[in-house]
């Protein structure tokens, strides 16, 4: 069975940074598309960042500049490296893993395009 597990999360001020980790069983990495998404308390959930099979990079709007995803493939780790944290980004992130490397993080009904999930792990940025 696939497993996704995130760790990393925690209490930081805003302007910090923190590392967020996904580790994948039942499921190589190297060979599929990760995804992380966060859901802030009364909103949706809302894609953040993606890696796809060649290693090539997205992210959304909200994060460009200052999230930075990357893989990890001996260790079948998904990471997302975040800074100049604002409280605005407060929220449960949760890693999610595609098929057909297809891991879309904008548009309608993406949730819904993944069928793997981790349990999330909650980020909290106090100004």
């Amino acid at each position: 069975a696939v497993q996704l597990v995130e760790s990393g999360g925690g209490s930081v001020q805003a302007g910090g940074s923190l590392s967020l980790s996904c580790l994948a069983s039942g499921y190589l990495v190297r060979y599929n598309c990760v995804s992380w998404f966060r859901q802030a308390t009364g909103k949706e959930r809302e894609g953040v960042a993606t890696i796809n099979v060649g290693g090539v990079t997205d992210y959304v709007d909200a994060v460009r500049g200052r999230f930075t995803i990357s893989r990890d493939n001996a260790k079948n780790t998904v990471y997302l490296q975040m800074n100049a944290l604002t409280a605005e980004d407060s929220a449960m992130y949760y890693c999610a893993a595609g098929s057909r490397n297809y891991c879309p993080i904008q548009g309608p009904r993406i949730s819904g395009q993944y069928p793997y999930w981790g349990q999330g792990t909650q980020v909290t940025v106090s100004s």
